[in-house]
């Protein structure tokens, strides 16, 4: 049931009290913990508190990749391929929740681009082909976030563009050595 589509509920709910809409308000908001963080940064933060939180992820990006070495390998085996994946996911998840939360689309693309370069650099065998039906994933996987990276690159402002053209070369030309991007 929607209240756009029930006319009588939703008048109903507009005549309501203040006092009554606030309490309403108060328990959705409380039932969808994604919102309770939005309105938190929206709400009660500001310029200097998104570059801690931005300071504070890439901390996280790179203390995760600093872990992950010690349980995946650079060596082209199955289970390396499996547990990369995974593991790139999940920084994508992270980076993603931040996109939701901050919506700065400058450290989005600053992070995503440290998770492929830190991937490359560490992981440089991984990325070679293989007939491996996991590493088909990964590299299928890669090729989206390729393109997800450029997308977001390209609407950038180009004096970010510029700062950020070192880190996108790299993470271009190993791609492409690797055949990691879509034709």
């Amino acid at each position: 049931m929607s209240l756009y589509k029930d006319e009588t509920l939703k008048e109903a709910v507009l005549n309501l009290s203040q006092k009554e809409k606030d309490k309403l308000l108060i328990r959705l908001i409380n039932k969808d913990k994604m919102l309770i963080k939005q309105l938190h940064f929206e709400l009660l933060e500001d310029e200097v508190d998104l570059e801690d939180r931005i300071t504070e992820l890439k901390a996280k990006l790179d203390g995760d990749f600093d872990v992950s070495q010690a349980t995946i390998k650079n060596l082209p085996m199955y289970h390396n391929y499996r547990q990369l994946h995974a593991f790139l996911r999940h920084e994508s998840g992270i980076v993603n929740e931040h996109e939701k939360i901050t919506k700065d689309k400058l450290s989005v693309v600053e992070c995503r681009l440290i998770i492929l370069e830190e991937a490359f650099t560490r992981f440089p065998r991984l990325f070679e082909p293989s007939a491996l039906a996991p590493a088909l994933k990964l590299h299928k996987y890669i090729q989206g976030r390729m393109k997800n990276l450029l997308t977001a690159f390209d609407k950038l402002h180009e004096d970010h563009q510029f700062d950020l053209q070192n880190q996108m070369d790299y993470v271009l030309s190993f791609a492409q050595e690797h055949r990691l991007t879509l034709s």
